[in-house]
């Protein structure tokens, strides 16, 4: 049984890796490659805004044929036309709706890695300002060597901080983690 991305832990493994690596290909031969990635992003931007489309997405109950009216008029209506278009069709013809965010993603990553681009996640306790993202996006791409593509996350239990994955590494310098080793710490001089 083929995997898919979220399965494997690879963007590009199992159903949506072939498929992002072929529209890739295509985009790429056509060269279109970031117009459709503007066409895929806001698909994703929909999908993220409407949980009828989520569930459209997701729920087998929908036949293909009720997939692709439903997902044609979603494309008319957000006006993503072209390679993008023709692709989410063809996902919603196939069966495969489903795979569709991780497609997304797989697709993103071959983007990135064919113009050099390094994905940085970087979590924050609140929204930064945006001389202190540029900042920390200056001093990122100062580390990479590259181009950085930030995926901004705010997530209010690390207290203070932040916890950076560039590639294969990664630094935590949260308010919560050192908190914690404090802890640890105060419960071994016991």
């Amino acid at each position: 049984m083929a995997q898919n991305a979220s399965e494997s832990g690879s963007p590009l493994a199992g159903v949506a890796g072939r498929y992002a690596s072929a529209l890739f290909e295509l985009a790429r031969d056509e060269r279109a490659v970031d117009a459709v990635a503007e066409g895929l992003d806001r698909f994703d931007a929909l999908l993220a805004e409407s949980a009828d489309l989520r569930r459209l997405v997701r729920s087998p109950a929908f036949s293909a044929e009720d997939q692709v009216k439903a997902i044609e008029a979603v494309l008319a209506k957000a006006g993503i036309q072209g390679l993008a278009a023709n692709f989410i069709r063809l996902s919603a013809a196939n069966r495969r709706l489903f795979a569709l965010p991780d497609m997304i993603r797989a697709y993103r990553e071959l983007v990135r890695e064919s113009k050099g681009i390094v994905r940085a996640e970087v979590r924050l306790a609140e929204q930064p300002s945006d001389a202190v993202l540029q900042d920390i996006k200056a001093s990122l791409r100062d580390v990479a060597k590259a181009e950085v593509d930030l995926d901004l996350r705010i997530d209010p239990s690390l207290i203070g901080g932040i916890v950076v994955k560039l590639g294969s590494r990664m630094v935590d310098a949260s308010l919560r983690t050192k908190l914690n080793s404090i802890r640890l710490a105060m419960q071994g001089a016991r």
